[in-house]
């Protein structure tokens, strides 16, 4: 982490009283360095973060965080205030406040060690020597781990590497083996043992910290608890010996969990990743008292054909859990697979733009004219790239929602409502739309009992050919107009609203910042 933090990024007396002015004064200190390029775009991307989720946490601790394009390498900003900044944490300000800003396409060796950092948040003495650090130089070595912090004096010697997993899962492999009781005759009951899953929208933070907390509060109340986390840098399934072994299961999650079949026939929690930052002795409480009364989800075994023993809106989320919080989960879901392309294409089409010009958008095809010598051509192809990955937004956002909804089954049918939102120039609502109603389309199907002689070919032939039928209908004959009439009517609004109704449009933006707040 030694080029992420340096005492240039350090702030040991942040004046700012908001959290909006502390992410300026520590983003300041990274564009000073060159690590940000456009100040108020990088803002703008951490501002849209933190709509989504409050990252304010328990402890006074701030982690502001984003994947932006005008991040050139993965770095990290340190304030620490005397008075506090809001950040949205139920225990009050927070005074230790920490910026993390990673590329859009940042590799999997920089999120590891962004992730180290967020474990190490969740360690008491580690922010206790933060707040006692005398200079800038000791806290971005204290953050850079050449200064261990002091241990607790009765802190357990097992707690001494709060960070490292790889033991704990390594203890409870060994144990969960095939044939092992986890305990020999006479002796001692084996440990309640848990696994886990994190994951946010983002991937770089909270997925971690949540990790670290759930394992902390396990240690703490003699539970064996193994986590998954699906962060950024993608996941390591959890070996399925220790999930067979496993008592219960605590998903903590803000996008939809992979692979979700995995857990079914277990007692578990369902909750959002900040639950198990801030109240993970509380789940694990809940998931052993359910375990108590035999609470289980359904059993893979049975049920429809691809509905995992239950129906996907009930593996979407805990039994209870209102229409409202899953579909907040099923956008999420769509929106973070769709950021990638919204990164990709737009950093090529500026590249277009800032080679050839404005008038780089009317250059013919490079299929049909490409000079390698000339820098137009390499503009051309650029803008001609990035138009591409643009054209894959809506089917993408709309494929991805129908996979929040009804697992891998949703996708074809969602990739091609987006496309027909696409082609019928429904744009963005049409693709919204097309998500929904594909997701409900192979819900409806599911619920349909099915031959035991057909359940093969169900989710390779049968849901694809018939869902994507019914949602192209749907959308080439019944909504995709009144759809597609909506977004012109209301693109013509937005691009009236000048002059006098300037104001107007102020309010409006107003308006929907304080909707996703």
């Amino acid at each position: 982490m030694s080029d992420m933090i340096t005492a240039d990024l350090v702030d040991l007396d942040l004046s700012a009283d908001t959290k909006e002015a502390a992410a300026r004064a520590l983003a300041e200190r990274m564009v000073a360095l060159g690590r940000v390029t456009d100040l108020e775009g990088f803002l703008a991307d951490v501002a849209a973060r933190e709509a989504q989720m409050p990252t304010g946490l328990d402890g006074g601790i701030g982690i502001p965080h984003c994947r932006s394009e005008h991040v050139t390498e993965p770095t990290l900003a340190f304030g620490r205030s005397a008075v506090g900044v809001d950040f949205g944490a139920a225990d009050g300000p927070a005074d230790l406040i920490f910026l993390i800003a990673a590329p859009a396409g940042a590799d999997d060796a920089h999120l590891t060690i962004l992730s180290s950092l967020a474990r190490q948040l969740m360690n008491a003495e580690f922010t206790a020597a933060l707040r006692s650090a005398g200079d800038a130089a000791a806290a971005a070595s204290l953050i850079r781990g050449e200064e261990p912090a002091a241990p607790a004096e009765d802190a357990p010697e097992e707690t001494g590497d709060t960070a490292d997993t790889g033991a704990v899962s390594a203890a409870a492999s060994a144990e969960t083996a095939p044939g092992s009781t986890g305990q020999d005759s006479g002796g001692p009951a084996r440990p309640f043992r848990i696994v886990a899953v994190t994951s946010c929208p983002t991937g770089i933070a909270h997925t971690y910290m949540a990790a670290e907390s759930l394992e902390n509060a396990g240690r703490e109340e003699g539970v064996e608890v193994v986590v998954e986390t699906q962060g950024s840098a993608g996941f390591t399934r959890l070996d399925p010996a220790v999930i067979a072994a496993a008592d219960g299961v605590i998903l903590a999650h803000d996008v939809a969990v992979r692979e979700k079949d995995r857990f079914a026939g277990k007692p578990t929690v369902d909750t959002g990743v900040k639950a198990a930052i801030n109240r993970p002795g509380e789940l694990i409480g809940e998931v052993r008292d359910k375990a108590a009364r035999g609470e289980v989800t359904a059993a893979a075994a049975d049920g429809p054909a691809g509905s995992g023993g239950a129906t996907p809106v009930e593996r979407g989320g805990e039994s209870g859990e209102g229409y409202g919080a899953k579909l907040r989960k099923w956008l999420m879901s769509g929106v973070s697979y769709m950021v990638p392309f919204v990164a990709a294409g737009g950093l090529l089409i500026a590249l277009g733009f800032a080679i050839g010009g404005y008038e780089i958008n009317k250059a013919p095809s490079v299929m049909d004219h490409f000079v390698w010598s000339q820098a137009d051509s390499w503009a051309a192809l650029l803008f001609q790239i990035g138009g591409v990955a643009f054209a894959f937004l809506v089917p993408v956002l709309a494929g991805y929602i129908a996979y929040g909804m009804a697992d891998r089954p949703g996708l074809v049918p969602g990739f091609v409502g987006g496309s027909i939102a696409l082609t019928i120039n429904a744009g963005f609502l049409g693709g919204l739309a097309a998500g929904l109603i594909s997701g409900a389309v192979v819900l409806a199907i599911q619920r349909v009992p099915i031959p035991k002689a057909l359940r093969g070919i169900m989710p390779v032939v049968v849901i694809p050919l018939v869902s994507a039928a019914v949602v192209g209908f749907l959308m080439f004959v019944v909504i995709g107009k009144p759809i597609a009439s909506a977004q012109e009517g209301m693109t013509d609004w937005l691009n009236g609203l000048s002059g006098a109704n300037a104001v107007l449009l102020g309010a409006l933006l107003g308006l929907m910042m304080c909707f996703d707040l």
